[in-house]
């Protein structure tokens, strides 16, 4: 049976307990009797959880409650008044989750991954992927919206919130909430498009502007159906196709900056 280590608890109470973006008192004292883990009592935030942890652990032989404690943090709800704290304790936890081969994912559920050794190398494809995605000019739309997967390693979610960052910005350009290729035939497609990429004067220009649809559409239905359902151990997701992937919603995203909303008739 798989245990955390005394410098993997210290980790992860540290990016738990993290004085700007971890969980506060009244929310580790909740979580803790959620969990069903004795509460150490007034220490500082780092402390008082990694105590908490040690002593559930050694107690009961396993690590379950932990896992438990963890899952419950990073339920998105509990985030829904301050979205902003989410993503920046989600990448600290997953920085410290690594050496332990485990990583939560934005819907807040935890699974495996292989287990970094070091702290660069944790780090350093992270690194990499960021440098030769900034080489290729890549959108920062894209950048801002993987950041946090890149920290935590994380190919396939990288691409995966990139491509969610296309229809995030299709929605506020026009005010829909549609979403997958509801959005696009709305935003895109007909006589009448809300965005269009080109005059549409010509037989040529019409055809840009299905074909940059269809584009879309694809790219959506390749990592939102089913694709974005399916366990992260199901696709094989490379630095090489990471980047390729991520140069391709980059042209997506410069093509919307540059799109016009024509008069509607």
């Amino acid at each position: 049976m798989a245990f955390f280590t005394q410098d993997q608890l210290e980790a992860i109470a540290g990016a738990l307990g993290d004085t700007t973006q971890g969980l506060t008192g009244p929310e580790i004292q909740h979580l803790l009797s959620s969990s069903k883990m004795t509460d150490p009592g007034p220490l500082t935030k780092r402390v008082r959880l990694y105590n908490a942890f040690v002593e559930s652990q050694n107690t009961k032989q396993n690590r379950t409650h932990i896992l438990e404690f963890i899952r419950l943090s990073m339920k998105p709800a509990r985030y829904s008044r301050e979205p902003e704290r989410y993503e920046p304790l989600r990448a600290n936890l997953n920085q410290a989750l690594a050496f332990a081969g485990l990583i939560v994912d934005q819907a807040g559920s935890l699974s495996s991954i292989e287990a970094a050794q070091t702290l660069p190398e944790a780090q350093r494809r992270a690194r990499e992927l960021r440098a030769d995605l900034e080489g290729r000019g890549v959108h920062p739309d894209v950048l801002k919206f993987c950041r946090a997967e890149l920290l935590a390693d994380d190919y396939f979610h990288a691409v995966q919130e990139a491509v969610k960052s296309v229809a995030d910005k299709m929605r506020i350009r026009t005010g829909l909430t549609d979403d997958g290729a509801t959005l696009v035939d709305r935003v895109l497609g007909g006589d009448s498009p809300m965005l269009a990429v080109n005059a549409r004067n010509t037989a040529s220009e019409r055809s840009e502007q299905s074909g940059f649809a269809n584009l879309i559409r694809g790219t959506f239905g390749m990592f939102r159906n089913p694709t974005a359902h399916e366990a992260r151990l199901h696709w094989a997701m490379t630095k090489e196709d990471a980047e390729d992937l991520l140069t391709i919603v980059s042209l997506i995203h410069r093509r919307l900056d540059k799109a016009h909303m024509p008069p509607r008739v």
